[in-house]
């Protein structure tokens, strides 16, 4: 921007002004001012956008990757677990073994038979009704520990007394099952190794063993077979 400035007694030409000068004006501070900081609001701005929207990409690309890693981690942990605990669970022949059916058709009134269940000896024997007399006639106050002959046996099946085979001392394996092994004085059974005897409900009656004969979990599948376990 400038203005034309005229010398005394000069007269411009047509189309032209040689003799003319101008004078140049210098923009004003406020607009030269004004446009070099608009253009660094706008760098600025531009640069900041530039810079948002670079973070914005980085955190959604490190999400990303996290949540993939993750995700990878879960199913390996997944496909390492799954055949490790198929491995740890019990084959068909340890499941097999976990339960036991015994026939009592051949056990005879006044007979017990020994049977084997999870590797221990099992007692199963038939009373008589005196054999049941004399167990319901025993007071609860004598005994070490109390239980009566129908909590040792299932309902409706009073003579069928089934136990485990250890004697709860030291483990040994009582005698009394088979034809001619001394029962004890009470007429059950009897540990030679310690002394401890058992009546006719399997219960302790005399030396160190602590507790009556264990009665395992069982179920009549019949009136002649049951389920041991």
């Amino acid at each position: 921007m400038g203005l034309v400035v005229y010398q005394p007694g000069q007269v411009a030409g047509p189309g032209a002004f040689p003799a003319a000068r101008r004078i140049g004006f210098p923009a004003p501070p406020f607009f030269s001012r004004g446009c070099r900081q608009g253009r660094i609001m706008a760098i600025t701005t531009g640069t900041a956008d530039s810079e948002t929207q670079a973070t914005q990409d980085g955190v959604r690309r490190r999400d990303f990757i996290n949540i993939a890693a993750v995700s990878a981690a879960g199913v390996g942990a997944l496909t390492t677990l799954v055949p490790l605990v198929s491995q740890m669970a019990p084959s068909k022949d340890v499941l097999a073994e976990s339960t036991t059916e015994v026939d009592l058709t051949p056990v005879k009134e006044g007979q017990a038979i020994k049977a084997v269940f999870r590797k221990q000896p099992l007692f199963v024997r038939n009373l008589t009704a005196k054999e049941i007399a004399e167990a319901q006639a025993v007071p609860l106050s004598e005994l070490r520990d109390p239980q009566t002959l129908e909590e040792r046996t299932k309902p409706g099946h009073l003579n069928w007394l089934i136990t485990m085979g250890v004697c709860t001392h030291l483990g040994c394996v009582p005698l009394g099952t088979g034809e001619g092994e001394p029962r004890g004085e009470f007429g059950g059974y009897f540990c030679p190794c310690h002394g401890s005897q058992y009546d006719t409900a399997a219960r302790i009656r005399k030396g160190p063993a602590p507790k009556n004969l264990e009665v395992p979990d069982y179920t009549f599948e019949t009136d002649t077979k049951i389920l041991v376990g």
